[in-house]
């Protein structure tokens, strides 16, 4: 395909092996418990937008284990507490990386999901990357009922690219953490 668009990808958090996988499924049970439901499967939002030819690579990744070289990295953000981002074990990396790789597609699920956008507001949103809001990882965002992460960049950049990013929701009856964060934090009034 050559014309313009996002592709909207689903990866089970933690898919790969990560350690990720296992603080995942105990936080996901632990909120389960407290909240009365089933755990269910866990996802990781990232974004492979194209246009004029060209393809880039959106996400949020741990600052750490990252390979030597270019990814795209175009701003930075805390995890936990904004102090605590001082150390990169604490920071993580928002990326848009031309041509960039997504390690775990092939543990996708139900994806992609293609969003058709015309190619100046692919440009848009490109530019928009780094403009990101680097909130602190796993913190709520107020007013949203829902924390900071990886999700939340993916929908904050569908939602200010004028995508209705409610209307999308992980595979396999699972949750999506950070989600609603994203979308609140593009349609809030900017405060001063």
């Amino acid at each position: 395909m050559t014309e313009s668009r996002a592709d909207l990808w689903w990866l089970p958090v933690g898919a790969g092996g990560h350690v990720v996988v296992h603080t995942s499924r105990w936080w996901e049970r632990i909120l389960a418990r407290l909240e009365h439901r089933p755990p269910q499967p866990l996802f990781h939002a990232a974004l492979e937008v194209f246009v004029d030819g060209g393809r880039h690579l959106i996400e949020m990744t741990p600052a750490w284990g990252q390979p030597a070289g270019p990814r795209g990295v175009v701003a930075v953000g805390p995890v936990g507490l904004r102090l605590l981002g001082r150390s990169r074990f604490f920071r993580y990396e928002i990326r848009c990386w031309p041509d960039g790789i997504l390690p775990d597609r092939g543990y996708a699920i139900d994806s992609p999901v293609s969003i058709p956008l015309g190619a100046e507001d692919v440009h848009a949103l490109l530019d928009r990357v780094a403009a990101v809001p680097t909130l602190t990882w796993g913190r709520d965002v107020p007013r949203s009922g829902d924390m900071w992460n990886s999700n939340s960049v993916v929908s904050w950049l569908l939602t200010t690219s004028g995508v209705d990013a409610s209307r999308f929701a992980p595979p396999a009856g699972g949750r999506a953490p950070g989600w609603n964060a994203g979308i609140a934090c593009a349609t809030r009034p900017r405060d001063g």
